[in-house]
Parts: C-alpha cells; sequence; structure tokens
C-alpha cells in the first residue's frame, strides 16, 4: 500500500510512532524515523529491517530541523509523506500553568508540527504529490478541565492541518489529522485505576484504544487509497465524549 513510499515520522522511536513505523515498514514504505536519541533509533532500524533510516535530531531545534530536510533533499531526494506524532503533554489547572510549561508544549505540539509541515510541502509541492498527517488530539477539539495548555497547542494544530489542506491542495499535496483520544502510551500510564474507571465510562465502545488503531488510519491517510482525502481532523476514541 505504500510501496517505496519515503516517509518521515517525528517520534517514532516509541508509542504511536513507534507502531505507525512498523506498520509504515510492513506496508513497503522506506520510513526515515526521527527521535532525538540515536542509539535507540539504530536499534528500531535494524528491528525493522534495511528500509528504516534513524534520523536523531531534536524535532524543537529549528537548526535541526533544517539540517535534517537538507539531508532528505541531498542524500534521498524526494519526500512522500510526513507524519508530525512526536507531541509533549503537562497537566495542570490554568492557574497553576505556568507560561514556561505553555510555551514548551507549543514548541513541541505546534510549533515544530509546523515547521516540519512548511518544509515538507516545499519538497512535496515540487514533485505535486505527497501526503502529512499530524497528530491531533480529541482535547484539543473538545477540551479537557485541567489540559488547558495542551489542548490550546493541539487545537492550533487542527486549524493548522485545514488552513495548510486548503493551500496545498492544488499542489497535490494532502494534510489531514488524526485525533486520538484514551490510548494505552506512555502518555497515559500515570492515570489512577479511578480516573481510567471514569474515562472508560465516557468511551462508546467501552475500552482504551491501543497504538494499531491509531496507526491504521494513519497508513491509510499516507496511501493512495486517500487520495481524495485532505482537511480532515479524523477522531480515534470509540465514541468518547469529554
Amino acid at each position: 500500500m505504500l510501496e517505496q513510499k519515503v516517509i518521515l515520522i517525528t517520534g517514532a522511536n516509541r508509542g504511536i510512532g513507534l507502531t505507525i513505523a512498523q506498520v509504515c515498514t510492513r506496508l513497503g514504505a522506506i520510513v526515515l524515523l526521527a527521535g532525538r536519541n540515536d542509539a535507540q533509533l539504530e536499534i528500531i532500524a535494524e528491528q525493522l529491517g534495511e528500509n528504516a533510516i534513524p534520523m536523531a535530531y531534536d524535532i524543537a531545534d529549528e537548526e535541526q530541523v533544517k539540517a535534517a530536510f537538507g539531508h532528505i533533499k541531498q542524500h534521498i531526494g524526494r519526500l512522500d509523506g510526513l507524519v508530525n506524532n512526536a507531541g509533549a503533554m503537562q497537566s495542570a489547572p490554568v492557574g497553576m500553568t505556568r507560561i514556561a510549561d505553555l510555551r514548551a508544549q507549543l514548541d513541541v505540539n505546534t510549533v515544530a508540527t509546523f515547521q516540519h509541515a512548511q518544509l515538507a510541502t516545499r519538497l512535496m509541492a515540487k514533485q505535486q504529490s505527497g501526503a502529512i498527517v499530524n497528530l491531533c488530539s480529541i482535547i484539543g477539539e473538545q477540551g479537557s478541565a485541567g489540559q488547558a495548555a495542551y489542548a490550546t497547542s493541539k487545537a492550533a494544530v487542527s486549524g493548522m492541518t485545514k488552513a495548510m489542506a486548503k493551500e496545498f491542495a492544488p499542489l497535490g499535496v494532502r494534510i489531514n489529522g488524526v485525533a486520538p483520544g484514551f490510548i494505552d502510551t506512555d502518555m497515559t500510564a500515570d492515570f489512577t485505576a479511578g480516573q481510567r474507571e471514569e474515562i472508560l465510562a465516557n468511551i462508546g465502545l467501552g475500552r482504551m484504544g491501543n497504538t494499531q488503531d491509531v496507526a491504521d488510519l494513519v497508513s491509510f491517510l499516507l496511501s493512495d487509497h486517500a487520495s481524495y482525502i485532505t482537511g480532515q481532523i479524523i477522531g480515534v476514541d470509540g465514541g468518547m465524549r469529554l
């Protein structure tokens, strides 16, 4: 489904990003694994096979991101897909949220996503083809008490996705968002049993999601099977109500 497509995935070293990398590799893609831990990425690339290429850099460092895309342009020559997956979440009431913590989440969740999409679309526009999938969040779509800063950063990604989709559709580049709900990852590992029960009571399908649920949708949106889909924010939340 993704045969020989070159796909860059941020935060590919764990959780949703790692599962997306596994699925894309199985579907025939050449996967560029982005993350900060070079040794960890090397191990993952070895596990995934010769079509997985580690790219260690800080996604929130403007100059490192530029250098990474320069490497893609010079040594690979094309980019068919981008998955803006890497993210940061800190929970706190509005009155207890430090502006530094707000900025930190905006840097990773919003600014880094924007810069990656900006540089990716330059390559894709020349090809007249390409697909970008931004990881949004149900919290950015519906809000959640105690997570205003995170919701702000993710709501911005949803708006960015729709605006960029309109701008780049005439150039053959599709841009969509995927908004996970309560997914079993490191981000939700610290939830107490009581918190989990409360959340599950508001999920229509009655269970947590898993990383495969998200990765299957992302890989579809990257593929030519989704060639007439752009500008959408698609929930993967089991019918979750916040």
